[in-house]
């Protein structure tokens, strides 16, 4: 079916907006219109309004999409592109998709915790909680150190439970990547999106990335831009279901009302 003239204007304003335009969204506007301008309106503000570049917004998304908490992959063509016309590098695009991979660490970060307090509570030893740290230890300290900048609680109980996997751990979390690559303020607030996010929300994980962004310089305006980026991926409730109800309507031979 052909557009028509207000529709027409309601996808030019949705490309304006967000960039693309996709089966999803020509879904949406056969059957809430509406919904799809609110949306626009919602998901344009967060990237017309805030601090944070173009390209950084996109690597964001990418970041999200990628995670392995959501794994969309229509979002994460649709957003490698726009970052690439922007400027990003391939080298940053697999860089951002490294660190959705550290995400898996949180789970472990959090079990830790909750092992060390459930161990105190059932009055088990663990004098490797009060030992003093071998050499190595002290190593792998400082090197956490000078990456990240700062030392959290359950970096301190996994170091001393396990020294043999933090230092594999660590040396996941800092490979780098071949060419130009991103920047620390960059990477704090990538990894603040991966902890944010719905799919995630580790809020042990915000609170530390959000004060290594304060630590980096980074302002409360861009912190804040990122949390309200996170959100974002609840459309894909609409993204993936929209076209299936759009295609369940067609096979069961339901007609749309036409638009208004």
């Amino acid at each position: 079916m052909e557009l028509t003239a207000q529709e027409e204007e309601r996808k030019a304003a949705w490309i304006r907006a967000r960039g693309y335009w996709k089966p999803w969204t020509e879904a949406l506007l056969r059957l809430n219109p509406e919904f799809l301008d609110s949306y626009a309106n919602y998901g344009g503000y967060t990237a017309r309004r805030g601090p944070l570049s173009p390209v950084m917004i996109e690597l964001i998304y990418i970041a999200l999409d990628g995670s392995s908490t959501h794994l969309y992959s229509a979002g994460l063509k649709t957003h490698f592109k726009i970052a690439l016309k922007l400027g990003a590098t391939p080298a940053q695009l697999m860089e951002v998709l490294q660190l959705g991979v550290a995400q898996g660490l949180d789970g472990t970060h959090l079990g830790v915790r909750i092992l060390v307090e459930e161990l105190q509570a059932a009055g088990q030893p663990t004098p490797e909680l009060a030992t003093a740290l071998s050499e190595k230890q002290l190593r792998l300290k400082r090197e956490y150190e000078e990456f990240f900048l700062d030392w959290p609680n359950q970096a301190e109980s996994l170091l001393r439970l396990d020294a043999g996997f933090f230092e594999v751990m660590l040396g996941l979390v800092k490979c780098g990547i071949p060419g130009k690559r991103l920047d620390p303020p960059s990477r704090t607030l990538i990894m603040l999106a991966l902890n944010a996010c719905f799919t995630e929300l580790d809020a042990d994980g915000v609170r530390v990335h959000i004060r290594r962004a304060l630590q980096l310089g980074v302002g409360k305006d861009h912190i804040l831009q990122v949390l309200q980026l996170v959100a974002h991926i609840g459309i894909h409730a609409c993204s993936v279901g929209a076209v299936a109800l759009t295609e369940t309507l067609k096979e069961e031979g339901v007609t749309l009302p036409a638009a208004k």
